[in-house]
């Protein structure tokens, strides 16, 4: 597995639950959970951007469904 350089969320606290980010080489980005750092959500700048603008919206059941 490819070794990333994970930021934690400015929104996230020095406990438990932080949400991480990384860039990967093939320009889409990883996201992980602190609690369960081996699960890796893979999305492109767009999907995450989606995803987020989402979240705020509270509006996660407009996203598209794999």
């Amino acid at each position: 597995m490819p070794r990333y350089e994970w930021q934690k969320s400015s929104y996230s606290s020095e406990g438990a639950n932080c949400v991480n980010v990384a860039a990967a080489p093939d320009g889409t980005l990883r996201i992980r959970e602190s609690d369960d750092p081996d699960v890796l959500l893979s999305l492109a700048p767009g999907q995450l951007r989606a995803l987020l603008t989402a979240v705020k919206a509270d509006r996660l059941s407009d996203l598209p469904r794999p």
